[in-house]
């Protein structure tokens, strides 16, 4: 009997690969310029006991996200972290956008830096729906309807 691909299957392998690159790219941006990334977090409206924390720990995390996106036992998982972290950027991106912070200077790296704050909540929604739409396809396949 031959294996068939799911259309399901397919789409579920194709938003893990983008969201694998999308965590790759930005924790790799990070760390490349770690002081710079640093020095950016340190501008931001932290507690300054945060910044040494979450210089390591977000692209730490950004790589556990790709990391758990390439195993088929986990990738429920890192659908679900991929929607926590895009969550939590977003959430920040809107109070930026809502006033609450003054001047505040984009903390990421690369071509993500170049974009403006509505520009990067809109990109950042795009990748929350590849993440929502992962685990729902995930659950659609584990439940077998």
């Amino acid at each position: 009997m031959k294996n068939v691909v799911k259309p399901d299957q397919v789409i579920m392998n194709i938003l893990s690969g983008l969201l694998i690159v999308l965590w790759v790219y930005a924790a790799g941006s990070k760390l490349m310029v770690v002081h710079t990334f640093e020095h950016q977090l340190s501008l931001q409206h932290l507690p300054e006991g945060l910044v040494p924390v979450l210089t390591w720990a977000l692209p730490i995390i950004e790589l556990m996200a790709a990391g758990l996106l390439i195993v088929p036992a986990t990738i429920k998982v890192g659908f679900f972290l991929s929607a926590v972290l895009l969550v939590g950027f977003s959430s920040y991106i809107t109070l930026v956008l809502a006033g609450f912070f003054k001047d505040t200077p984009c903390s990421c790296g690369g071509i993500l830096s170049q974009l403006g704050w509505t520009e990067h909540l809109i990109f950042n929604f795009i990748f929350l729906i590849f993440s929502l739409l992962g685990f729902s396809l995930w659950r659609k396949e584990v439940s077998g309807e």
